[in-house]
């Protein structure tokens, strides 16, 4: 399950791979791609966040900020930024907050095996901090351009 279009989005703040304090508040007045992944470096969260990187400058032409969040350190956020170059905020949400916030927390299936895990959703939030889209079944090569052909 995930939050529905035209709800109100979560207030969250957590802090970003270069330890800044960052808060939806400070997106207010912007479009924000808020988009959850299970883990930093692993294959499926690379090529994710390497679509964004690709895209952000068409992402931003329209408008739009990208903030991804995971579980995963502040220090394993700057890793993953470092290395893969990405230009967009990374949230390191250990205590899980924002992510049960926004529902993107459950049991998911592996290999036969269920364990609790990280849904990998994506969130459109339009400039008055309404849900526009919500995108559950995202495809990792694609990210971007599922956003996009919604606009």
């Amino acid at each position: 399950m995930a939050l529905k279009i035209g709800q109100s989005a979560p207030d969250w703040s957590g802090v970003n791979q270069h330890g800044e304090h960052i808060t939806s508040e400070q997106f207010k007045g912007k479009k924000v791609i808020l988009f959850f992944y299970p883990k930093a470096s692993t294959p499926g969260c690379t090529v994710e966040a390497c679509n964004f990187r690709d895209h952000y400058a068409d992402l931003a032409s329209k408008g739009f900020e990208v903030v991804g969040v995971s579980a995963d350190s502040v220090k394993r956020q700057l890793n993953f930024a470092s290395k893969q170059e990405l230009n967009y905020n990374l949230i390191s949400n250990e205590d899980k907050s924002i992510i049960l916030a926004f529902e993107a927390w459950g049991w998911k299936k592996f290999m036969g095996k269920e364990y609790e895990g990280i849904y990998r959703h994506t969130y459109v939030i339009d400039e008055e901090g309404v849900i526009e889209q919500v995108l559950e079944k995202v495809k990792t090569k694609e990210a971007t351009e599922q956003i996009l052909a919604l606009y």
